[in-house]
């Protein structure tokens, strides 16, 4: 088992292309190109997390206790329609 030469690359090709289709394909690539670009934020994003956290704490202050965090906000990966929004805010808005 060694490399590859351009013969055997060709014969690859042809058979992905008589197996998917020629209109296929550029649907195929540009879902590949999505998946890979969430993927990328999503990893940036959990990498930026990871830092925020190993960051030393700040000495608590006097009446911090009582203080509420602010809510955690989801960020929109690139190319999503959706906006970001609080992580506690109800995304059910029907009547029960």
């Amino acid at each position: 088992m060694g490399r590859l030469g351009p013969t055997e690359i060709i014969l690859i090709l042809v058979v992905i292309i008589l197996l998917f289709g020629a209109k296929k394909l550029p649907d195929m690539a540009r879902s590949l190109g999505k998946s890979a670009r969430i993927l990328k934020s999503e990893a940036k994003a959990m990498k930026s997390d990871d830092q925020q956290n190993a960051a030393p704490a700040d000495p608590p202050q006097p009446g911090a206790q009582d203080q509420q965090p602010a809510p955690r906000t989801i960020q929109a990966a690139p190319g999503d329609v959706t906006s970001s929004r609080p992580v506690t805010e109800p995304t059910d808005t029907t009547k029960r």
